[in-house]
């Protein structure tokens, strides 16, 4: 799976990249098909000094694309939510598909 990751109004550390990666590979122990995923990293928060942080993930599955939006104080925490929703939601088409 090819994994593209696009920050917003910040640069990216090689450190959430590797995290990213990781997580999102435990996918495909659920679906093995997937085409690709897309991540969004984004600063919410206006003029705050405590900024929250924004993940949009878009996973491509045949005939089908998820999308996620998971908002925390750090990416981390966002990341796991998203997966953890993504990880649902792959499953279900998985066995929709078997039908």
């Amino acid at each position: 799976m090819k994994v593209y990751i696009k920050a917003k109004q910040f640069s990216i550390g090689q450190h959430l990249v590797d995290f990213i990666e990781r997580k999102l590979a435990k996918l495909e122990r659920f679906f093995d098909r997937i085409i690709d995923a897309e991540v969004f990293l984004s600063l919410d928060g206006g003029n705050s000094t405590v900024r929250d942080k924004v993940v949009c993930v878009k996973l491509n599955l045949p005939g089908q694309q998820v999308v996620v939006n998971e908002t925390s104080k750090i990416f981390e925490e966002a990341i796991d939510s998203a997966i953890d929703s993504l990880s649902r939601q792959v499953k279900k088409y998985k066995n929709k598909m078997r039908r």
